[in-house]
């Protein structure tokens, strides 16, 4: 329950709200997070909230988009400042376990952040993975965060595919709903593991439009958000049906997620 000093070694702006810190340890350091797992991120005289870990090596980064009061302090903080990290909690990705089949990333604004640790690894390991296919949707092209690293994620062999809502001048990409974009991905339905993360009407339309294409329930997993506040399943704050996010998320396979995410007000 103690939060863990580090310190900012980097300030990256992603978006006109959002950005990216690269932290180092003051001391002894956190577990290394798996890919899709947060912190609790405290922002000293402030609170603390939940963030993303949006990379894991060779450097811990944490995107942030401010939203409230300890958010937008965090995005505020400057290199050599100190934050302090409660952590990891919930439940990974699973990366491994798609090992061998293709690889299909979804996302929808911010939810780019805990899913770029899975293009990361599956680019490192390029021979371990069939196609690995990313779909990024946006509200408009300044809302796109870690655009930088398109082109590069492309060049190792990822096919990248970006739309949004609201094309601003000089956009030639696609626009309308990441939905329409699941057909361009060519991935093969039968051996493919979906990764999707945004606002859950995103990914439930998504992770339908892959079911639609062939692809199990099982094999879609989601990353879920709730009102998390302890990480360790103590406060209820989270609790989603029988499900408490911190503990037993955020990631979930589709199948478990659906009959939840279909009750209003749940």
């Amino acid at each position: 329950m103690e939060p863990v000093p580090y310190r900012v070694t980097r300030r990256r702006e992603e978006t006109a709200d959002t950005v990216t810190l690269s932290l180092e340890p003051v001391g002894t350091p956190i577990p290394e997070p798996e890919p899709g797992q947060f912190t609790m991120m405290y922002a000293f005289g402030v609170g603390e909230v939940p963030i993303s870990v949006s990379r894991t090596v060779p450097v811990l980064e944490q995107t942030v988009r401010a939203v409230g009061a300890v958010t937008s302090a965090v995005t505020r903080a400057r290199p050599g400042q100190v934050l302090g990290l409660r952590g990891p909690f919930g439940s990974g990705w699973r990366l491994d376990e798609a090992r061998g089949r293709d690889v299909l990333v979804a996302a929808g604004g911010i939810g780019l952040a805990p899913l770029r640790p899975v293009v990361l690894r599956a680019l490192a390991d390029r021979d371990a993975f069939g196609r690995v296919a990313v779909l990024i949707g946006a509200r408009t092209p300044g809302d796109l965060p870690f655009a930088a690293e398109f082109d590069e994620w492309r060049r190792r062999g990822a096919q990248v595919e970006v739309t949004v809502d609201r094309p601003a001048p000089g956009w030639t990409g696609h626009v309308g709903l990441i939905t329409a974009l699941a057909k361009a991905a060519g991935v093969d339905p039968g051996r493919a593991t979906a990764f999707v993360c945004g606002p859950e009407v995103m990914m439930r339309l998504t992770a339908e439009s892959f079911i639609g294409l062939g692809m199990r329930a099982t094999d879609v997993r989601l990353s879920l958000e709730r009102n998390m506040h302890c990480g360790l399943g103590w406060c209820g704050h989270c609790q989603l049906g029988p499900l408490l996010i911190c503990r037993d998320g955020p990631v979930v396979a589709y199948e478990r997620a659906l009959p939840l995410m279909t009750v209003r007000e749940l």
